[in-house]
């Protein structure tokens, strides 16, 4: 299967190492450094147990900067962040062929989320996440499959890539039906590895990752604090609660089902330690923040769907403006020892 990767990061780079160790025909949309190196030298996997996995670069892996130079793919991955995609559009279409499948694998609420969704909302673009529908009109509603990622993987340095825990894709088509393309897709990430599930209600599995990201991401990015210690201080954990209850009034009226517990997945984000979120992460390098897609698009729904959300509001407004701020300043946010 020829693939091409689109953010040649953390995910892009694990995903892309083990798809090209099992034979697929990779190609990495790569920059700078990233490109150089791998072109150089290929790209490197650092496993969870410490095991390495290197693939050179030759037929199966290589990198290019223009999307041209690609050509026509089986598979588009789309590995970036969600406020970079709209960057891309110009030239993403040079990707496409007839059959060519779109595979999103960006945190949070997707453009795509009304797309192929009986009821009344069914193609309504989201404007936080798809400001004047843009992404929708350059990409095919037919082409999308949605994904779910739950690896969590580090760039160490150019064309070096560290897992540190996970290995599940979960994939759906967006009427939730089981076609011949998602499940050829699903046999070439387990052949490389990966579990890869085909999900028959891709949404409501995305809903229960955004539940802890639209919480306890601005909440840390706006205390520094880690999941830990979010989840252990009664007054930040009280308040991740506050936000998800809203979350999940607003999902289920959009015919989501939440098969866990509120309980449980604050416990489970609990369990994960003293781990900083992505988007303290962001805070801490100077970064643009993830917030449309894993805060404000809920906010969004919110109104769409006539939900009062006091507690959503105030954390995207203050966590909105945190964003501006470093943005205005070109700075970083970091704790340091007196």
């Amino acid at each position: 299967m020829k693939i091409a990767i689109v953010g040649a990061g953390a995910i892009g780079g694990l995903l892309g190492c083990r798809l090209a160790a099992a034979g697929e025909q990779v190609t990495f949309i790569a920059r700078n450094k990233n490109l150089a190196a791998i072109n150089a030298q290929g790209f490197t996997l650092s496993e969870e147990d410490g095991s390495e996995l290197h693939v050179a670069p030759g037929a199966t892996l290589r990198a290019v900067q223009r999307m041209s130079e690609a050509g026509p793919q089986d598979a588009v991955l789309l590995t970036v962040k969600a406020h970079q995609l709209g960057d891309l559009l110009g030239e993403l279409p040079v990707l496409f062929g007839p059959q060519t499948m779109v595979v999103s694998m960006i945190n949070g609420l997707p453009w795509w989320y009304f797309q192929g969704l009986a009821g009344a909302h069914q193609g309504r673009v989201l404007e936080s996440v798809d400001p004047g529908g843009a992404i929708a009109a350059c990409i095919a509603p037919e082409r999308v499959i949605g994904s779910i990622v739950y690896p969590a993987a580090q760039l160490e340095a150019p064309g070096r890539v560290r897992l540190i825990e996970g290995n599940r894709f979960s994939l759906g088509e967006l009427d939730g039906s089981r076609s011949e393309r998602i499940e050829q897709l699903s046999q070439t990430l387990m052949r490389a590895g990966f579990k890869a599930p085909v999900a028959k209600d891709i949404r409501s599995e995305l809903w229960v990752k955004l539940w802890g990201n639209l919480s306890f991401n601005p909440i840390s990015a706006l205390t520094h604090a880690t999941l830990e210690d979010i989840c252990r201080f009664p007054l930040t954990r009280e308040l991740a609660a506050r936000m998800m209850s809203e979350a999940q009034t607003i999902g289920e009226k959009l015919g989501v089902q939440f098969k866990i517990s509120l309980d449980k997945r604050i416990a489970g984000a609990e369990a994960v330690g003293a781990h900083k979120t992505s988007m303290l992460q962001d805070v801490e390098a100077g970064r643009a923040l993830e917030l449309e897609a894993l805060l404000g698009a809920v906010v969004e729904l919110a109104r769409i769907t006539e939900t009062p959300s006091p507690n959503l509001d105030a954390i995207y407004a203050v966590t909105r403006l945190l964003a501006l701020t470093l943005h205005e300043h070109q700075g970083t946010l970091t704790l340091r020892r007196s």
